[in-house]
């Protein structure tokens, strides 16, 4: 199939897809891999789209007041808001700096610091991720008090990253080490940016997105983009007027997320309509013609792999 798609209605939660997952406060989050592998620690998470295309693609949906606990990635981490208002905290102790993101706001977190992100809305939220490489950067990194506050609620995360729950009964195999503590001298490497740092350098505005995508695509995150990065992919933002109504060659791998609206996309002559939520996979050597559907607002992310590696945040 030169297309793949995953509908937000038949997305599967992981609720036990990290080593927080049974502590106080951040117990109720949802996990969600959509495609390549993630990062989850957990065997129960579900891979809808298991392909390796550079990046992955991933989601978090959390009820009011749940938080995603203090942890660092070694490649891009990138979120956009789809549902609801989101607060973005980063540092040892999460009181380095943040910022409130709302549904469209997009948000490409520095590597090599402490962050987490929690819902401050009234419902049920989600966020989007694109995770640099794909392998994710080989995993998660945990502050040392989320460690120790799992292993109070019986989780424990083995050196090798797979989750163990002794209130099931779960242990380390034998001559397997639980995940080390980070030392002070590694704690001490983790940059403390404050919100001056990062809010201008690393963060984009829906409303200002629409308005640079009127007559073409905006370009969003890339080495001469709005947020400069050059993580092993590059985002743009589209609305109505960004696109000519003709067909394209898809030259690299190339996912496509509504924000807002409906969207039709003709894949080889196969077309289907994208809603918000939804994500598509289309593949290099495709003829893709991309087109609102019906009138009324219209936004949507659009994903491309790059030759670029993955790796450090960059910013010249």
């Amino acid at each position: 199939m030169t297309a793949q798609i995953v509908r937000y209605g038949e997305l599967q939660p992981c609720k036990t897809a990290f080593i927080d997952a049974h502590t106080p406060g951040s117990n109720q989050k949802e996990n969600f891999t959509i495609i390549g592998g993630g990062v989850s620690e957990s065997p129960d998470q579900h891979v809808h789209i298991a392909d390796p295309i550079g990046f992955n693609i991933g989601a978090a949906g959390q009820p009011p007041k749940c938080r995603n606990s203090l942890h660092s990635h070694r490649t891009a981490e990138v979120f956009f808001v789809a549902k609801g208002r989101w607060r973005f905290f980063w540092g040892r102790w999460g009181n380095a700096g943040e910022v409130t993101l709302e549904e469209g706001d997009i948000i490409n977190i520095p590597t090599g610091i402490f962050r987490g992100f929690e819902n401050i809305g009234t419902d049920y939220g989600m966020i989007m991720a694109i995770l640099g490489g794909d392998d994710a950067g080989g995993g998660v990194i945990w502050a040392p008090q989320v460690i120790t506050d799992a292993a109070d609620h019986g989780l424990v995360l083995s050196e090798k990253g797979k989750l163990y729950d002794t209130k099931k009964g779960q242990s380390l195999p034998a001559g397997v080490q639980p995940m080390p503590l980070l030392s002070d001298a590694e704690l001490a490497a983790f940059p403390e940016p404050t919100t001056l740092d990062v809010v201008p350098h690393y963060v984009a505005r829906y409303w200002d997105m629409m308005a640079l995508a009127d007559k073409q695509p905006a370009k969003v995150i890339g080495e001469n983009a709005m947020l400069r990065d050059k993580p092993g992919f590059e985002v743009e933002f589209l609305t109505r007027g960004s696109l000519p109504d003709a067909p394209y060659k898809v030259a690299t791998n190339e996912v496509l997320m509504p924000v807002r609206g409906h969207w039709r996309a003709d894949v080889n002559g196969d077309t289907n309509t994208l809603a918000p939520g939804d994500t598509c996979l289309v593949k290099p050597g495709a003829n893709l013609h991309l087109a609102p559907s019906m009138t009324g607002e219209a936004s949507l992310y659009r994903i491309r792999s790059t030759k670029d590696a993955a790796g450090l945040t960059w910013r010249p």
